[in-house]
């Protein structure tokens, strides 16, 4: 497997950034959790008409997350990563930097979307890191069935874990994606999953 990920010395090493409409924390001291989909698993114009729902809304901001969610999990869109060999794509692509460009503390391949726990080792960069993993799993997938064209949405969503409670919250959150989306009744029978893969991870971080 041959994977580009070339720092960006324009990202400073701490701080906010923004690759379109969404804000991100990019450092190197801090792991951070992140979720991106498949370029049709949620469309614009359903991401404005909740925002026009909720405009005015106490907690617009949850109350957009869990909608999103929401829709993400109902399984809209082409979810070509139900397919095994595609999920398989993405988590190989995961690992093969593992230890030596981030270390990895958790994820889940659902059918439309990702999510993982990450922390990156300097100089790389998170921004650098999720664009290569698009860049190869989209070549690779794309290949496979036969098809041209965008593969994943082209921003994606990541938050620092801030402590431990944080920490254990979000591996609960990935480990229980499947389990709350209906696909298995436990964490460790959905097999894209480091909740299944037995991948190393603790139930705390040092903060």
């Amino acid at each position: 497997m041959e994977m580009e990920d070339t720092p960006n010395p324009s990202l400073s090493s701490r701080g906010w950034h923004s690759r379109g409409y969404l804000p991100h924390f990019e450092s190197s001291v801090v792991i951070q959790s992140v979720t991106y989909r498949l370029a049709d698993a949620l469309p614009k114009e359903v991401i404005e008409r909740f925002r026009q729902e909720l405009e005015g809304h106490e907690k617009h901001d949850q109350e957009l997350r869990q909608r999103i969610e929401a829709w993400q999990d109902a399984g809209h869109g082409s979810c070509a990563l139900k397919a095994s060999a595609h999920a398989k794509i993405v988590i190989e692509a995961w690992q093969h930097f593992d230890s030596s460009r981030y270390h990895l503390h958790a994820w889940v391949v659902m059918p439309n979307h990702v999510h993982l726990l990450v922390q990156m080792i300097p100089p790389h960069t998170l921004n650098d890191a999720i664009e290569s993993w698009k860049r190869f799993t989209a070549t690779r997938i794309n290949q496979l069935m036969a098809r041209s064209g965008r593969l994943w949405q082209e921003d994606y969503w990541d938050r620092y874990i801030r402590d431990d409670n944080h920490y254990r919250a979000t591996v609960a959150y990935i480990h229980e994606n499947p389990v709350k989306a209906g696909l298995v009744g436990r964490a460790e029978d959905w097999p894209w999953s480091s909740a299944a893969a037995g991948a190393r991870h603790s139930d705390a971080a040092s903060f």
